[in-house]
């Protein structure tokens, strides 16, 4: 059984204050104002999960979590804090960190494809209305049906002039696609293209496997820049949502393992249910309470506890909660709010020390052995043991060049897809498979690739090695690293997720099964 870690110390006794890895999938929740404390939480949080080796993925929304890559020291606050508190076994150290970036720039770039994503997630990123959103659903069924790939931004487009000239042909099939719509679809993706979506969007794919890695037994700390990705909330928000759900879509039950399997983060978490219609954010509940049972914890992050539905509230059994200043009448219901969420202790006033923390002060209650909630306590979050702070551009650069995935995601491949198909660009042909590529034809057909190599499950036994596949290398220390890939591998990886039929599109297609699902 995984040793419980410590996370934070009474202000009272000096007792510890620590959280069961068996019950970190019960969620958890980090709130306060800006500067109490929030991001140093996270990272001791992330910390602990590493020495179990618990990979961790979390977004960078400052530019803080790198420092997680290096030892700490030279901290004058940290080492009066260590004293403070009497840690006796504290010493610095480093964690291994991958950086991602959507766009490219500051880590290890990020993509998938446009029909991983699927019509739901596009329609709330696009900012469509009911109506735009059901056309963009029978565009993505008349790309199913004609087994048209949609990898990038280009093949939705080329899909959306198709659809639109060719409406009346589909209305009885597909309903009315209306030149209205199909524009108003097509201003948005060029909106989208001008924040710089089109990086996000094409292969090779993100490999899941990629976020659950070990080093020297510890779990790798997965870390996305977001500075960048915050100029535009709404993809932010959704973004993280579709990689959620992909999470809960690839990896098999496991009910209540020893600990964690992957712990995700979601800072400024109220960005994920502002403006949410009602169809999402019901299926964005459904999704942190069932994602549990997978072996994932989520932990919220967020300024005030408001922001976050009591739906999922009640979900979130270990809190942190930083100061909150109750300088208008919706700060004051929200210290309200907080306090009333949590376990009561006799000894603490807990709506009024609230308002009284100090920077790194916080009422922490995290689950006991039966799953309950600890009464709370008035508690120094202990310190980190790697830098506070970010990396330098020399140790960004490094971390680059050494990580687990070089080379992997960093250059763009644009295969043949329904933009080349539907403008003619390649011949009708099919081409002939190369090293390491598969056919368009036995990309179609999936069920004879398997019969023809005698493999069994066709399609469905390729995304199911997404975890099981490979036979992983052993790290020195008993860690495991997932073997590095090639680049036509990841190729390989990456089609197997988009190609040929209806039923693989939509096995694969997350946030259209059975999470997001609604309109097919």
């Amino acid at each position: 059984m995984p040793t419980p870690f410590l996370v934070a110390k009474t202000i009272d006794t000096n007792a510890d204050v620590v959280i069961l890895p068996k019950l970190a999938n019960r969620h958890g929740l980090i709130t306060g104002a800006t500067g109490t404390g929030k991001t140093v939480s996270l990272q001791v949080l992330a910390e602990g999960f590493s020495r179990l080796g618990v990979p961790t993925f979390m977004a960078d929304v400052k530019g803080d979590l790198t420092g997680l890559s290096q030892k700490g020291g030279g901290n004058k606050r940290v080492e009066d804090r260590v004293v403070q508190l009497k840690l006796t076994g504290f010493a610095n150290e480093s964690f291994p960190v991958t950086c991602w970036d959507v766009f490219g720039e500051q880590g290890h770039s990020l993509r998938a494809t446009v029909s991983e994503m699927g019509p739901l997630l596009l329609s709330r990123i696009l900012n469509l209305n009911e109506t735009q959103s059901g056309v963009l659903t029978a565009v993505f069924k008349i790309a199913d049906d004609k087994g048209l790939l949609l990898l990038d931004l280009k093949d939705l487009r080329a899909i959306l002039v198709h659809a639109g000239e060719n409406a009346k042909e589909y209305q009885l099939k597909y309903g009315n696609i209306s030149g209205a719509s199909i524009g108003a679809i097509q201003r948005g993706i060029l909106t989208l293209e001008s924040q710089g979506g089109e990086k996000f969007f094409g292969e090779p794919a993100l490999n899941l496997a990629d976020l659950m890695q070990t080093v020297d037994g510890k779990g790798v700390v997965n870390i996305l820049a977001a500075d960048k990705l915050l100029a535009n909330p709404r993809i932010y928000a959704t973004f993280l949502l579709w990689l959620l759900s992909e999470l809960f879509e690839t990896l098999p039950e496991v009910g209540d393992p020893d600990q964690p399997k992957l712990v995700f983060f979601f800072d400024e978490a109220h960005l994920l249910f502002s403006e949410a219609p009602p169809e999402l954010r019901s299926r964005i509940e459904q999704v942190v309470r069932l994602v549990r049972s997978k072996g994932v914890g989520v932990y919220f992050v967020t300024q005030n506890p408001l922001d976050v539905p009591d739906v999922v509230l009640g979900q979130l059994g270990n809190r942190i909660q930083h100061a909150l200043r109750a300088y208008t009448p919706r700060d004051a219901e929200a210290v309200k709010t907080a306090a009333a969420t949590f376990r009561p202790n006799p000894k603490i006033d807990t709506e009024k020390a609230i308002t009284e923390l100090a920077t790194g002060e916080a009422l922490v209650s995290f689950l006991d052995e039966k799953g309950r909630p600890n009464p709370v306590e008035r508690a120094w979050i202990v310190p980190p043991s790697s830098r506070i702070g970010p990396v330098t551009a020399v140790e960004r650069a490094e971390l680059l060049k050494t990580s687990l995935v070089a080379g992997q995601y960093d250059t763009a491949i644009d295969r043949e897809s329904a933009y080349e198909k539907l403008t003619g660009r390649v011949e009708e042909k099919m081409p002939v498979a190369k090293d390491g590529e598969e056919s368009a034809e036995t990309a179609a057909n999936p069920g004879d690739a398997s019969a023809s190599n005698g493999s069994s499950g066709g399609f469905l036994s390729k995304i199911g090695g997404i975890f099981g596949g490979d036979e992983p290398e052993r790290g020195p220390r008993g860690g495991t690293i997932r073997k590095r890939e090639g680049a036509g591998e990841a190729l390989m990886k990456s089609a197997a997720r988009a190609i040929g039929s209806e039923v693989g599109r939509r096995v694969i297609r997350g946030v259209l099964g059975s999470i997001l699902g609604g309109r097919r």
